[in-house]
């Protein structure tokens, strides 16, 4: 075993037989050529869970751990060679929302159109929930709700409570949920999509 200094983020083992990187000398400088994918993916999930620094820049990460088969990087290859991969993100909590922990039964790629989609719907927008606005001219609260497909942001009209203006950002957020399942090849992504926002 390699020891804790030689450690990928402190946690992980970079356990290949052989290089992950390919270099070339561009301007009398070494440069990375190519990066195994395994291997960037393996990385960017230990970072996400052990960086101090990129736990400070996105702290929902915070309490997000790699389940211990997988701090082998060998394994977490193992894994990934026999998943739809390619040109896609690794996503954790689509299965299972809240999940925290990164595994093979929790774990899936997406595309990045599926990623971004859930990744703009799950904070809050200031001092309310997602697709909310405070309308101060109206004297009430207005919905909104961007549309993934043609980008344009939605209006959904104006109420009386946040409470009802987020509903309706949830009920036109299902309904986008629903076309992007109906997109899917795997059932899983597009069960774990119908079933968001309602």
């Amino acid at each position: 075993m390699r020891s804790k200094a030689k450690l990928v983020l402190g946690v992980g083992r970079n356990d290949a037989a052989g290089s992950v990187f390919e270099y070339e000398i561009s301007g009398g400088r070494k440069k990375v050529k190519w990066a195994c994918p395994a291997y960037r993916a393996w990385k960017n999930m230990l970072t996400r869970c052990y960086s101090p620094i990129e736990l400070a820049r996105h702290p929902t990460y915070i309490g997000c751990t790699v389940t211990p088969e997988w701090l082998s990087f060998s394994a977490f290859r193992s894994w990934m060679e026999l998943q739809d991969h390619e040109g896609k993100h690794l996503d954790k909590d689509i299965l299972s929302l809240g999940n925290k922990v990164y595994s093979p039964d929790t774990c899936i790629f997406v595309s990045p159109e599926i990623n971004k989609f859930l990744t703009d719907s799950n904070s809050s927008r200031g001092e309310w929930h997602a697709g909310v606005y405070l309308e101060g001219r109206r004297g009430g609260f207005k919905a909104q709700c961007n549309n993934p497909f043609t980008g344009v942001r939605e209006h959904l009209g104006y109420f009386t409570c946040p409470i009802s203006a987020h509903q309706a950002w949830k009920a036109r957020k299902h309904l986008h949920a629903c076309t992007y399942a109906d997109q899917q090849t795997d059932p899983r992504i597009a069960q774990a999509l119908c079933s968001r926002y309602i």
